[in-house]
């Protein structure tokens, strides 16, 4: 195996067992024993741990997840299929050491808020090593083909919800289900921070006659790189030229400013780029 790969495969495995020890922490100390869910497989057995009152959820986690796998070996790929495997085995062992550690005391809000931090932030350090604790990832994995139309993240959403809406039920408390929601919110946008960056970007696209002009002011004012595209007025028939440019959130008020200077009439539009790789930009 080369250095490199290796060096790869070792990050990924470093960054799965934080992961799921993060994940592990945020559960045990502040959204179990406020019984308050994050969805998923681990809340699914929150709630059947409550209701038999046997057993544990790192336990239930994995029963259930035990034959989900076993039914996923053929419908995932095999890298996704061994990082989430070893990321559900590594996350439900720490599930079940930190259960042993004493909760602090502390607000439902306070541990709605840490919990889906903590919770989150493990989550989206197993995304980014190209894993999953499984559970809720590898069931909507199984369902997107018999629901082609509904994208994976929305098949995951529909089933936390669904465990979310069930709290309430099951703890006869709808604040329950209230802090769960909040709980998963948080999660979600944490997850999606670690997964995507916090340094979201700009995308431009400016039409006007005067696009060398402008053009050249985005090479020499903002050091931005500028993309030429061929358009076509509808109702005109006329050709046009449109400005592509990617740039930082901090650079859109002189962007504005720089157009305007050269074409008052020029038309402008800004929207957001989740994520921008390549050269001053991100690395992949």
């Amino acid at each position: 195996m080369k250095q490199s790969a290796f060096l790869r495969q070792l990050k990924n495995g470093l960054l799965i067992l934080v992961g799921c020890m993060l994940f592990s922490l945020g559960f045990d100390l502040f959204l179990g024993p406020n019984q308050i869910n994050v969805g998923g497989v681990s809340g699914i057995g929150q709630l059947i741990t409550h209701l038999t009152g046997f057993g544990s959820v790192a336990l239930w986690s994995l029963l259930i997840n035990v034959p989900l796998f076993l039914g996923s070996i053929k419908g995932v790929g095999k890298k996704f299929f061994l990082g989430s495997l070893a990321g559900m085995l590594v996350s439900n062992l720490f599930l079940a050491l930190f259960e042993r550690l004493p909760a602090p005391s502390t607000e439902p809000l306070l541990a709605t808020l840490y919990g889906g931090l903590l919770t989150g932030l493990g989550l989206g350090l197993v995304f980014v090593a190209g894993a999953s604790t499984g559970g809720v990832d590898i069931v909507a994995r199984l369902l997107r083909p018999k629901f082609p139309h509904f994208p994976i993240g929305r098949i995951m959403l529909g089933i936390d919800i669904c465990t979310v809406a069930l709290t309430g039920l099951v703890f006869g408390d709808v604040n329950k289900a209230l802090y769960s929601a909040m709980t998963l919110y948080v999660c979600s946008t944490v997850l999606d921070a670690v997964v995507y960056g916090l340094d979201y970007s700009t995308v431009a696209l400016v039409i006007s006659d005067q696009y060398r002009a402008i053009s050249q002011d985005i090479t020499d004012k903002l050091d931005r790189g500028v993309t030429i595209l061929q358009g076509q007025g509808f109702y005109s028939g006329q050709d046009k030229q449109v400005i592509l440019c990617a740039l930082k959130k901090r650079q859109v008020a002189e962007l504005k400013e720089l157009v305007m200077a050269i074409d008052p009439h020029a038309f402008v539009i800004l929207q957001e780029a989740h994520q921008v790789v390549g050269e001053g930009f991100k690395r992949y």
